[in-house]
């Protein structure tokens, strides 16, 4: 087992590093699918596809861990939270886009790699390193961070998924316009759906205190916190400053 821990370890500090290249470089490529999809990144495929095909290999770590790994309850419960995201993300999401938006292969094939990775250190940091650390749930319950991990949690989908009911919604059938999403945190930042997913993270790894959870959020920002600058140009450059106004990026009245 200290083999594996000691793998473990070193994976978990690679991609951390892995991160600050993927946050810096962000700032002068833009990822190639969304609004920012170029011939570029090669050949693509519909982006209803394409999500799933990027999100759901997280599945095949989580359904692993619950079927061979015998979890506790407690244990159970942090996967599940995990696993909430992933098959929303993997099929519902997907199911509701509307439009005929592609998706790079190359784009699908890195996020899945990512996601196949850090589901197997989550789920290794949940069940395995240490073992036996998520073994109580009345205890460990008795603890403000679980409390407020949850909490922050729930809070971050919400706004995730009430960010992506409004994008989804911008335009009413046949109409090709570009529109500047309001209303909700959308009147505080330009990428309210980048912020839910960000608390989202932050608040699972309050709820875990652990390295790997941590990681994910340091691999969440190094993400999206680049592509939300990226956005705001992209908005301010479109609609004007003033249509803008004093929106932030992704942290309200912050950055």
């Amino acid at each position: 087992m200290s083999a594996y821990l000691s793998i473990y370890q070193t994976i978990l500090s690679a991609m951390a590093i892995m991160g600050l290249f993927v946050f810096v470089a962000l700032y002068f490529v833009d990822a190639g699918y969304g609004k920012f999809r170029s011939k570029k990144w090669g050949y693509s495929v519909s982006n209803k596809l394409g999500w799933v095909l990027m999100e759901c290999p997280a599945l095949i770590p989580i359904s692993y861990t619950l079927v061979a790994l015998s979890p506790s309850n407690l244990a159970i419960l942090f996967i599940s939270l995990y696993a909430l995201h992933y098959v929303y993300r993997s099929f519902v999401f997907p199911a509701l886009l509307k439009g005929k938006s592609k998706m790079p292969l190359a784009i699908i094939a890195m996020g899945a790699g990512f996601n196949t990775m850090n589901s197997s250190l989550l789920c290794a940091s949940i069940v395995l390193f240490p073992k036996d650390t998520y073994t109580d749930l009345c205890h460990y319950a008795q603890h403000w961070y679980f409390w407020v991990g949850i909490v922050l949690f729930f809070l971050g989908m919400y706004t995730h998924m009430k960010a992506d009911h409004t994008i989804r919604n911008l335009r009413k059938p046949g109409d090709t316009n570009h529109y500047l999403p309001k209303g909700g945190m959308f009147d505080y930042v330009t990428s309210a759906n980048y912020l839910g997913e960000l608390l989202e993270w932050t608040g699972f790894a309050i709820l875990l205190c652990n390295p790997a959870a941590w990681m994910f959020v340091w691999w969440t920002a190094a993400n999206l916190v680049p592509r939300a600058h990226a956005i705001n140009l992209k908005y301010r450059a479109e609609f004007g400053n003033e249509q803008v106004g004093k929106r932030k990026r992704i942290i309200p009245f912050i950055y």
